[in-house]
């Protein structure tokens, strides 16, 4: 029997889910983050924590980890040998395929066919596909890009914070909040700083939310600010020829009802996740594992969604 594995190692938490030839899922596993900025080490340890512990549910054997078929999408994947490390490691299964995070949010939303995503989380990037090209628009990383996300709100409260603190703008209950939690001290916020990473930022962003949603003089503008470049992304992605998008990730529903009345009117319901889009990405491109590629000749067949017909704003 063969079984299909759907593996989302991203830059808060990794899942994995397992199912049956007739889509049927067997089990389910989760893991901590990811992103291949933590360290391949790291993102192994996750994703590996993630399948592990999603076939254990289901109950199957070592034996049985060879009839696996299985996708990975990982954040970070176009980063210098990743691809090639993803492709030599001694994964158990019979075959896997591998692809951006995005893309594999972005084959699941459309169920395989044209479309565009805009996903908006701990980071955030716009992705589509159209007639065998792929479109990217940002998602460089963080602080660099990732505009609109978890991450940048975090990043523009906690400088605000700042500000309040020196009198250069007036103080709100957010930036209060936000002085309280480091003890009203600028030193303890510098050494927090010294060794945050966008997913320590991106903590912040509940709190940013909710503070807009009251209304709060600082918050709202920040929250405003990071819809209008959530905008920008999707309009660009319709700019460039995709012909359906979806908003996607963990902020994407608290984010939504700011984002204005035009672009909300564009934006379609997901059909499936990210998950869905590893899994028919197993169904359709796996090679056997363990074995290096040359990554100018084998990239397109392991990571279909970050080929050489790429549209990038890059």
């Amino acid at each position: 029997m063969a079984f299909f594995l759907g593996i989302d190692a991203g830059g808060t938490h990794t899942r994995a889910r397992l199912v049956d030839p007739h889509g049927q899922i067997l089990g389910t596993g989760e893991a901590g983050p990811a992103n291949t900025r933590v360290g391949l080490d790291a993102a192994f340890r996750e994703i590996n924590a993630a399948w592990q512990s999603a076939t254990k549910s289901a109950g199957l054997d070592e034996a049985a980890l060879r009839s696996i078929q299985a996708g990975l999408g990982i954040a970070g994947l176009n980063r210098r040998g990743v691809l090639q490390s993803l492709r030599s490691h001694p994964f158990p299964f019979e075959t896997i395929a591998f692809a951006s995070d995005a893309a594999i949010a972005c084959i699941g939303a459309h169920d395989g066919a044209d479309g565009g995503i805009v996903i908006v989380g701990t980071g955030s990037i716009g992705f589509g596909r159209v007639n065998g090209e792929t479109i990217v628009v940002g998602g460089y990383g963080f602080p660099i890009s990732d505009e609109g996300s978890g991450a940048d709100l975090g990043l523009q409260a906690i400088r605000r914070c700042l500000w309040a603190r020196d009198g250069r703008i007036a103080h709100s209950g957010m930036t209060h909040e936000l002085l309280a939690y480091f003890s009203d001290s600028a030193a303890e916020i510098i050494a927090w700083m010294d060794t945050a990473n966008a997913t320590a930022f991106a903590a912040f962003a509940p709190l940013v939310m909710d503070h807009a949603g009251r209304g709060d003089a600082v918050a709202e503008p920040i929250v405003q600010e990071s819809a209008q470049r959530i905008d920008r992304l999707i309009n660009t992605l319709f700019e460039r020829g995709v012909p359906q998008c979806c908003l996607m990730g963990g902020l994407a529903p608290r984010l939504r009802e700011w984002l204005s009345v035009s672009v909300r009117s564009r934006l379609r319901e997901p059909l499936g996740d990210a998950l869905s889009g590893a899994i028919h990405l197993a169904r359709t491109r796996g090679l056997p594992p363990g074995q290096p590629v040359a990554p100018a000749t084998q990239t397109s067949r392991t990571a279909p969604s970050d080929d050489s017909n790429t549209k990038s704003a890059r």
